[in-house]
């Protein structure tokens, strides 16, 4: 059934908003209204706030089909870009610097299609939420929670999700700054988890996304010039500092290296990335919020196995470094050198069989190994930032 009095239209997309421009909005039909109106219903479950669906109702009371048309078309487009991207504004996002590369653009096309084909409504709106198990797992832990605060954090990071790339990978490295903990994925599952170090407070490890193409056994550590001024430029040659011609410093490889054993690289503007330590007492902290800007990781030497698999095992990423895989040290792969370990070890690029896409994100809430859930501490007050995004009265700013 259609709707007719086609003489109100202008008026009704008058009070509607801002009417759709270019073609025709498709047409609806009953069945599809009301599915509509079930997913606008649901969006408070998403942590997503309340539409107005006035102007549907007064199109649809008045039975006026080309309004209410134009009227649900938004309305749904809307929600799918609230689904899609968020609604959070550019202040609540500062310094998330991973892109959500979903095409909002394309939405519209996607709709017309749903509606005039025998695809559902539902699937189009389906195929708009993120898909990735960690968010499913929250949204069913945000209906259910009963305590204010914390459903006000789940759904903060409801949200951060929605930030994130439609598709993350089949394999790659996500490293959660409030968790102190790196993952590594394969074919969409959690392999592994490693604990970490991340930045102070006053020198928070950005948000970032970047690629994996190598691990770096026995790095020199290029020295920043922030932690050159700190030093007020002191370094002892005992402990493997060098000052090149350009007036840079660097420390050689050994057992008193800054990054350890292992570096990953990954190139990005930041100058951050994941690392060894030689202050491996840190580890057993709760919090570990010690390093500056860079993510040190537990047991580095099998995390670079683990990236590096099929390509060098445990034991030969061992003899290169000079440990075993049970830690003790052993034969360096190239003696010589002084005390401190400056010269002995060899600079080894390995690469990796196919590049890793590598996330630094901020999750307060999530899921721990058991599948439980984890709310954790806002090291970096990234969550009042955010504000609550179940708010009823919050406007979708997308």
């Amino acid at each position: 059934m259609r709707w007719i009095l086609p003489a109100l239209v202008l008026m009704l997309g008058a009070c509607s908003g801002s009417a759709l421009e270019g073609p025709a909005p498709p047409s609806w039909s009953e069945s599809q209204i009301e599915s509509l109106r079930r997913w606008l219903a649901a969006a408070p479950d998403d942590a997503l706030p309340r539409f107005d669906t006035k102007a549907l109702d007064d199109a649809t009371s008045l039975w006026n089909g080309e309004a209410t048309d134009r009227v649900a078309t938004e309305l749904a487009l809307k929600l799918a870009r609230a689904h899609l991207k968020g609604c959070a504004n550019p202040v609540e996002r500062g310094g998330w610097r991973i892109r959500n590369d979903a095409d909002a653009n394309a939405l519209e096309a996607k709709l017309r299609e749903a509606l005039a084909s025998d695809s559902s409504l539902d699937r189009y709106f389906s195929t708009v939420r993120p898909s990735h198990p960690e968010f499913a797992a929250l949204q069913s832990a945000y209906v259910a929670e009963q305590d204010p605060a914390r459903r006000i954090t789940i759904a903060r990071n409801l949200e951060r999700w929605r930030w994130m790339p439609r598709d993350l990978g089949d394999d790659y490295v996500l490293v959660n700054l409030p968790a102190f903990e790196v993952g590594l994925w394969r074919s969409g599952q959690r392999v592994r988890n490693w604990p970490v170090v991340i930045g102070k407070p006053s020198l928070a490890t950005p948000v970032f996304s970047a690629t994996i193409t190598h691990v770096v056994l026995n790095p020199w550590w290029e020295i920043p010039p922030s932690i050159v001024a700190e030093n007020g430029g002191r370094f002892s040659a005992r402990k493997g500092y060098v000052r090149t011609e350009s007036g840079h410093w660097r420390q050689q490889p050994g057992p008193g290296n800054s990054l350890g054993k292992m570096k990953v690289s990954m190139t990005n503007p930041y100058n951050v990335y994941l690392h060894d330590t030689p202050a491996q007492s840190l580890f057993s902290h709760p919090s570990r919020a010690y390093s500056h800007g860079c993510v040190r990781v537990s047991d580095a030497l099998g995390f670079a196995s683990a990236l590096l698999d099929g390509v060098m095992t445990r034991d030969q990423v061992g003899r290169i470094t000079g440990e075993s895989s049970d830690r003790k040290i052993v034969r360096p792969a190239a003696g010589g050198g002084d005390e401190a370990g400056a010269g002995a070890l060899k600079t080894t690029n390995v690469a990796l069989p196919q590049p890793l896409p590598v996330y630094i994100a901020y999750f307060t809430a999530g899921r721990r190994a058991d599948g439980t859930l984890a709310v954790e501490r806002d090291v970096y007050g990234r969550d009042m930032l955010l504000g609550d995004p179940s708010n009823p009265q919050r406007q979708c700013s997308n």
